[in-house]
């Protein structure tokens, strides 16, 4: 399940109604409990920043996620080593800043810190 499907349930538990039937819970009902309906609009509210910051963020470099192999592995630590900065790494390899470091890091290189939480 997705993040916006789960919030879709979420928004409409939280008012009361039943997700799958649109059936509005009795009130006799968990569901209309006033600290049940606190806590699924805290739920709520919680996904739609998860979702804000996922789309502040755009889209993933091509290649993020995808696992390495000898040859890409061999060419990232050969540039690395000739003097390629870790962004320009990671522009050239598709892949995030923090993909990179880690691949490097499990090469045995020695790689300073990133200095911002930026995933490019």
């Amino acid at each position: 399940m997705d993040t916006r499907e789960a919030l879709r349930i979420i928004s409409v538990l939280a008012d009361g109604v039943d997700p799958d039937t649109g059936e509005k819970y009795a009130p006799d009902s968990p569901y209309q409990n006033v600290s049940t309906v606190r806590a699924l609009f805290k739920a709520k509210e919680a996904l739609e920043a998860a979702i804000k910051r996922a789309n502040a963020r755009g889209k993933p470099p091509e290649r993020a996620g995808a696992p390495w192999n000898e040859e890409e592995t061999r060419r990232l630590t050969d540039q690395y080593d000739s003097g390629v900065s870790i962004p320009e790494l990671a522009k050239t390899h598709a892949r995030t800043r923090w993909a990179i470091r880690a691949r490097l890091t499990k090469s045995g290189r020695t790689v300073p810190e990133l200095e911002s939480q930026s995933s490019s």
